[in-house]
């Protein structure tokens, strides 16, 4: 009997796993506050998740100056950097990522985190027995809402679009895995989008977080990423 192919999940990081987004929220609120621009911060937390490039485009417009973009960022890291021995993981988070690879599924981080960032989020997380792969900003020419970062992401776990599912806490994560021909599943626990508007982008179903989805993993699509697991309907 031939051996059966791998499947894999991709998970994003910040607001899926990690409970992070309010702080890269205030992060670029600082950051942006220092070049002398005020956005309010529930713009910023729904923007939280695309890379800095389309973050700032969602956030100040196109048509900017972009010659202090590269120290606004520089800002941001500076900034976010202070809670790196700290970073606090969301409710489930390890224990979910474990549950998947003891069902044989091959767990690949798709992070918008680059360098020390991303690394500084793997050590947080503490559960490394279970990851198989990981991807990050510095492994893409265009961040979420392209689809690069999930292709690299199913390169990295070594499956095809098909036998993989995505999964997300922003419409950017679920825009980028469809993309790719990848279904996501979105969790509430980032805190920047509805149900309603999960659903309108195309992510089925929704769960509250972690926990609820690792509560609810036998009947979830993440129980066979092939797509044959029955429907659940959202919170």
């Amino acid at each position: 009997m031939a051996e059966e192919e791998p499947a894999a999940v991709l998970f994003d990081v910040d607001g899926t796993l990690m409970d992070t987004v309010h702080l890269h929220t205030v992060a670029w609120w600082e950051a942006l506050r220092q070049q002398g621009t005020t956005v309010a911060m529930r713009r910023i937390q729904r923007a939280v998740g695309m890379g800095s490039d389309h973050l700032l485009d969602a956030l100040l417009g196109e048509d900017r100056d972009r010659s202090a973009d590269g120290s606004a960022k520089a800002a941001h890291d500076a900034l976010y950097g202070q809670f790196w021995s700290r970073l606090p993981t969301l409710e489930g988070a390890a224990d979910l990522l474990r549950a998947c690879a003891a069902r044989g599924l091959r767990v690949v981080l798709a992070s918008s985190a680059s360098g020390p960032e991303a690394q500084a989020v793997r050590e947080a997380l503490d559960a490394d027995d279970a990851v198989y792969a990981m991807t990050t900003a510095d492994d893409v020419e265009s961040s979420k809402p392209a689809p690069d970062l999930v292709r690299v992401a199913l390169e990295r776990g070594g499956v095809p679009p098909g036998r993989a599912v995505f999964v997300g806490d922003a419409l950017w994560d679920v825009q980028a895995s469809l993309k790719a021909g990848v279904p996501c599943v979105a969790v509430l626990s980032g805190g920047g989008f509805s149900v309603q508007e999960f659903e309108a982008a195309g992510a089925r179903p929704v769960y509250e977080g972690p926990a609820d989805l690792l509560r609810h993993l036998d009947d979830s699509p993440l129980a066979d990423p092939t797509g044959s697991a029955p429907p659940r309907s959202a919170p």
